[in-house]
C-alpha cells in the first residue's frame, strides 16, 4: 500500500500511523478540531451570532470544523451570548428530512451520551448554562443545542472536541489574550475572526494555529483550496486543491550525461 488517507477521529488515526510506521507508509490523517471564533467588539454582532449558530449546530455540531468554541471580547460578551442563546432556542429538532427541522439527531445513544457527559461535565467545573444542556424528547438521540458561558480555558469543555451541539463561549480583553486563548488546544483545523478592522482581521488570522480561517464569515470552502490541520490532533496533510494531488505523487529526479 502505499498511500493512506483518513478523515476521523484523533485516536483512531492515532492507530492508523502506528501502524503505517511498520512499513513506512504514507499517511494523510484528518482528524478533530475545536475551532476557536475570535469576535472583536467592532464587529457586526448580529452576523457573528447567525453564522457561529450556524457554524456550531449544522449537523447537530457533527463537524470536525464546528464553531463550539467562541472567544469573545469583554464589552460585548453579554450581547453575544443573549443573541446566541435566543438564536439557538429557536432551532426546531426533527426529522432531517422533514420540511421545517433545523437540527437532526445525534448519530447513536453512545454519542448522545457522551456530548451529555461533557454537558454536565461543564455544569460541574463551574460553567453557565445559557441555555439547552439537557436531553430532547425521549425518542431517537437529541440534545438540545446548548450555550456554554462564565467558562474558563482550563474547563473540559474548551478544550475537548465534543462532537455535538454544544457551544463554549470565553472572554478576552485584549488582542494578545484573544490569540492566546485561540491557540490554546491540541487542535489547528479551521478558525473565525470578525471585526471591522481588516487589518486586524489578517493580523490576527496570521497568529492563528489553523489551516483555514475565515474573516467575517464561517464555514465556505472550495475544492480547490487546501483543507487540512497544521498538526496535533487535526492530524497531517491537506485534502482538497493542488496540495491533496502532491500527497498522491512522488517527485522524481533524473541527471542525464550526454557526450559532446
Amino acid at each position: 500500500m502505499d498511500k493512506i488517507a483518513f478523515t476521523g477521529s484523533p485516536q483512531t488515526g492515532q492507530f492508523i500511523m502506528r501502524a503505517a510506521a511498520e512499513h513506512v507508509t504514507r499517511i494523510g490523517l484528518e482528524l478533530g478540531g475545536k475551532s476557536p471564533s475570535v469576535v472583536f467588539a467592532d464587529a457586526d454582532i448580529d452576523a457573528a451570532v447567525r453564522q457561529t449558530a450556524s457554524g456550531a449546530y449544522f449537523n447537530a455540531g457533527q463537524v470536525c470544523s464546528a464553531a463550539t468554541r467562541v472567544i469573545v471580547e469583554d464589552s460585548v460578551h453579554d450581547a453575544f451570548v443573549d443573541g446566541l442563546a435566543q438564536r439557538a432556542a429557536k432551532f426546531r429538532l426533527g426529522n432531517p428530512v422533514e420540511d421545517g427541522t433545523t437540527m437532526g439527531p445525534l448519530i447513536s445513544q453512545k454519542q448522545m451520551e457522551r456530548v451529555l457527559g461533557y454537558i454536565e461535565n461543564g455544569r460541574r467545573e463551574g460553567a453557565e448554562t445559557i441555555c439547552g444542556g439537557e436531553r430532547a424528547g425521549n425518542a431517537g438521540y437529541f440534545v438540545q443545542p446548548t450555550v456554554f458561558a462564565d467558562v474558563d480555558a482550563t474547563m473540559t469543555i474548551a478544550r475537548e472536541e465534543i462532537f455535538g451541539p454544544v457551544v463554549s463561549v470565553l472572554r478576552f480583553s485584549n488582542e494578545e489574550e484573544a490569540i492566546s486563548l485561540a491557540n490554546g488546544t491540541d487542535y489547528s483545523l479551521a478558525a473565525a475572526v470578525w471585526t471591522n478592522d481588516i487589518h486586524r482581521g489578517h493580523r490576527v488570522s496570521q497568529h492563528l494555529d489553523a489551516g483555514t480561517v475565515w474573516i467575517n464569515t464561517y464555514g465556505p470552502t472550495d475544492t480547490r483550496l487546501p483543507w487540512g490541520g497544521m498538526g496535533g490532533r487535526s492530524g497531517i496533510g491537506r485534502d482538497l486543491g493542488r496540495a491533496a494531488l502532491d500527497n498522491y505523487t512522488e517527485q522524481k529526479t533524473v541527471w542525464l550525461q550526454m557526450r559532446a
